[in-house]
């Protein structure tokens, strides 16, 4: 499952990227400071977009904590998306890779494969999320998880849910349904390399 994902874009890239969409981005708590980053971790804050209430194609873009703890105390950082509408907290995760990790090809290394994965012939994306408010870190999101797509299938068995540009504002305003939404990206979509 996706446990560190980059964003090196900024913010006035996004607000750019956004705004050739349906999707005007606000920012009520001012302009975010987002810096550059190879890796965004569990716990680790990260730029989300989420609606806003009553006012349909607006989105807040705000910096939140990247999971909530589960009932078990381990963190939910991802959520399987299956048979699951979201009617409320969806919200868009901006990104410009992921990373995977895979058992090493050469079995004298300690540490896994790392693999970078990027949306083909797009700069940045988002990916599908959702957001609550927890008693014990605030508010917080996680990311959307499918089976794999056959770009991720060679390397996991489950794959976040990257949402094409002409998705997002649906997602975000709730006027698309999850079951057609939520889906696997066609072959090709997403680029792969190994960074570790």
């Amino acid at each position: 499952m996706c446990n560190d994902y980059r964003l090196l874009t900024n913010v006035a890239t996004l607000f750019d990227g956004f705004s050739e969409t349906r999707i005007r981005i606000r920012f009520p708590e001012g302009a975010p400071n987002i810096e550059a980053r190879e890796d965004i971790k569990i716990t680790d804050m990260g730029p989300i977009v989420r609606a806003v209430d009553g006012e349909p194609g607006a989105g807040d873009l705000v910096q939140r904590r990247w999971s909530w703890p589960g009932q078990n105390g381990k963190p939910v950082y991802n959520f399987r998306s299956e048979g699951r509408e979201f009617t409320s907290g969806r919200c868009l995760i901006p990104a410009d890779g992921f990373y995977e990790f895979t058992d090493p090809a050469d079995k004298k290394k300690k540490r896994k494969d790392k693999w970078l994965f990027t949306k083909t012939g797009e700069p940045w994306f988002c990916i599908a999320g959702i957001w609550r408010t927890d008693n014990d870190v605030g508010e917080a999101f996680t990311l959307l998880t499918a089976p794999p797509g056959p770009d991720i299938a060679p390397y996991h068995d489950r794959q976040i849910v990257i949402l094409e540009r002409n998705d997002w504002a649906a997602w975000l305003d709730g006027s698309g349904s999850a079951k057609a939404i939520l889906k696997p990206l066609p072959a090709g979509s997403l680029a792969v390399e190994q960074v570790g």
